[in-house]
C-alpha cells in the first residue's frame, strides 16, 4: 500500500466510531478491547451506560480508548449544565445533547463544557434517523425531516456548540448552512449490501463522507457480524475510497 493509501486509512480510522451496544459491560469491554485498534472512538450508548454507569467509561479510558458518550440530554438547562460537568470529568471526548433542548440548554450546556477545560465538545442531535417525515407529523412537527434538521442545527451553531449528529441524507444542506466548522456526525450508516434495520434514513460509508460527514458512527454492521474485525476493516476500505477520491469528483 502507498503512503498516500495508509494516510487515508489511518484518517478513515479517525473517523470511525463503533457503538458498543452489548447486553453487558463485562462484553462490551472484551469487543472495545478487541475493535479498538481498528476505530477512532468507542460510543457508549443509553443501554451500556444506565447499565455500567460512569465505571464502564472508566475502563474503556484505560484501555485507551476515546469516548462517544451518547445520552442524547435533553433537559432543563440546569440539569444539563451538571450532566456535562459530569461528563467531562469522566474524560469523554464526545457527548451528544438534543438541539431540540432549545436555546438556553444548549447555551448552557456549551458555556459549561468550556468552563471544564474544553476537551469535551458537544454534538447536538437534530433529527432521529429512525424518524420520517410521517413520524415528526405525528409529534406536532410541519417541517419536513431535512428543513427541521436544518433549523435545528442553526440553533446549535448559534449555541457555540462543536457539532451536530444528522442522516447522512441531510449532510450536504446543512453543510451548506452552518459552513465547515462543525463536526457533523452521521449514524445510521451501513455498509453497500447491508440491512437497513429499523433504520429509514441511511447512507453507506463512502456516500456518507463524500457528502461531508466528518465522523460515521457504525453499530450493528460490526457487532453482528460473524467477524468483527473483518466487517470493521471493510468498512475502513469503504471510507478510505471515499477520503481518496478528488473534491471534484465527490
Amino acid at each position: 500500500m502507498s503512503s498516500q493509501g495508509e494516510s487515508a486509512l489511518e484518517e478513515a480510522r479517525k473517523r470511525l466510531i463503533f457503538a458498543l451496544d452489548y447486553d453487558s459491560p463485562g462484553e462490551a469491554e472484551t469487543r472495545g478491547r478487541e475493535i479498538g485498534p481498528y476505530v477512532g472512538c468507542l460510543k457508549v450508548g443509553l443501554e451500556l451506560f444506565i447499565r455500567g454507569g460512569p465505571q464502564i467509561v472508566r475502563t474503556l479510558r484505560a484501555q485507551g480508548a476515546q469516548i462517544f458518550l451518547d445520552l442524547k440530554l435533553h433537559d432543563i438547562a440546569e440539569t444539563v449544565d451538571r450532566a456535562v460537568a459530569s461528563a467531562a470529568q469522566l474524560g469523554v471526548t464526545y457527548l451528544t445533547l438534543h438541539a431540540s433542548g432549545g436555546p438556553r440548554m444548549l447555551e448552557r450546556a456549551q458555556a459549561r463544557a468550556e468552563k471544564e477545560g474544553g476537551h469535551l465538545k458537544l454534538l447536538a442531535v437534530t433529527v432521529l434517523t429512525s424518524l420520517d417525515a410521517q413520524d415528526l407529523e405525528r409529534i406536532g412537527y410541519r417541517a419536513d425531516p431535512r428543513a427541521q434538521a436544518e433549523r435545528l442545527a442553526l440553533l446549535a451553531k448559534e449555541a457555540g456548540l462543536a457539532g451536530l449528529v444528522c442522516s447522512a441524507q441531510e449532510v450536504r444542506e446543512i453543510r451548506a448552512v452552518v459552513g465547515p466548522s462543525m463536526l457533523l456526525c452521521t449514524p445510521g450508516i451501513r455498509p453497500t449490501g447491508s440491512d437497513v434495520g429499523d433504520q429509514k434514513r441511511v447512507a453507506n460509508p463512502r456516500d456518507a463522507l463524500l457528502a461531508g460527514s466528518d465522523l460515521l458512527v457504525v453499530g450493528r454492521p460490526i457487532r453482528d457480524a460473524a467477524d468483527p474485525i473483518q466487517a470493521a476493516q471493510g468498512i475502513l476500505r469503504e471510507m478510505r475510497g471515499a477520503l481518496e477520491t478528488p473534491r471534484a469528483e465527490a
